[in-house]
């Protein structure tokens, strides 16, 4: 999995691409932890995420609860039919802003 965190003056635009597995979650942990301070708005492109595991949910699960208590937002965007409908079964789908 390819991860990647730009930074802009108000919010972070995270870029996910391949399979974001239990392993591929592991590798990322020390760069997603800049994402827990909730500081500020965050921006995640799935356009060329393939698959999301339980372990990617709870990650991203964990950015949205940290931007909420700072009252920031957090946008996904490209998501595709596969990985928007793990989003659908787990519920997650009601907890995120899903943009095209």
């Amino acid at each position: 999995m390819n991860f990647k965190i730009e930074e802009t003056d108000d919010r972070y635009v995270v870029t996910l691409e391949g399979e974001m597995d239990t392993a591929a979650v592991r590798d990322i942990k020390g760069q997603i932890e800049t994402l827990y301070k909730g500081d500020k708005d965050v921006v995640i492109d799935c356009s060329s995420l393939t698959y999301i595991s339980s372990s990617g949910l709870r990650i991203l699960l964990n950015i949205l609860k940290a931007a909420n208590h700072n009252g920031k937002s957090v946008t996904l965007c490209g998501v595709n039919d596969d990985v928007r409908n793990v989003f659908v079964i787990s519920g997650f789908v009601n907890l995120f802003k899903l943009e095209s």
